[in-house]
């Protein structure tokens, strides 16, 4: 063994740490780390986006069905009112009794898909109006009526789950003394 060997061997570990190949290593080593904290960051942050993407998506896709659901429903409410309509004119006495029968029957049936649906009709008569759910198309001088009362439906309407499909158009109560402050003060003007 050289004598350059034997003073390696003897040199103290602190001698090591000092040569310049291992300063650099070192670096090396801290940089790799370092970049190793940053693309694990990126990773999470791409991992969160992609989840975030994914709820969204399924969200959209939910509206989106929901939304044609309704759209479709919206136009078999018309044909239902159209249905009521008519068998409210029939006179008992016009028509053979099986053909009243079988048109009840079928507007049975479809209020059973459009319950099976999740459509249920709004019931607003004696309720105090809510702007949400009714659409006031008048209103009514009605004695013994509290202000604000829905006193009769005009036309029905329709709610899918929570959602309103369409508004109930509905006639409002009002106070008899109301009016008639309302009309002296467009007088006084």
């Amino acid at each position: 063994m050289t004598e350059d060997e034997r003073s390696g061997e003897d040199a103290p570990q602190d001698d090591v740490s000092k040569l310049p190949e291992t300063a650099s290593l070192e670096e090396e080593l801290e940089e790799a780390l370092r970049e190793k904290d940053q693309f694990r960051t990126i990773a999470q942050r791409a991992q969160a986006d992609l989840a975030n993407y994914k709820r969204r998506a399924a969200e959209e896709f939910m509206e989106g069905t929901i939304s044609a659901k309704a759209h479709i429903l919206t136009k078999l409410l018309s044909i239902v009112d159209d249905l009521d309509r008519a068998l409210e004119m029939v006179p008992e006495d016009a028509v053979a009794p099986g053909w009243l029968e079988g048109l009840k029957l079928v507007q049975k049936k479809i209020t059973h898909v459009l319950e099976g649906e999740g459509v249920s009709k709004i019931e607003p008569l004696g309720q105090p109006f809510e702007p949400f759910e009714c659409e006031a198309i008048l209103y009514e001088e009605t004695p013994g009526e509290e202000d604000g009362q829905v006193v009769k439906i005009v036309r029905n309407g329709y709610k899918h789950h929570d959602r309103v499909l369409r508004a109930a158009q509905v006639i409002v109560s009002k106070n008899q003394c109301e009016q008639q402050e309302e009309h002296s003060q467009s007088e006084d003007l």
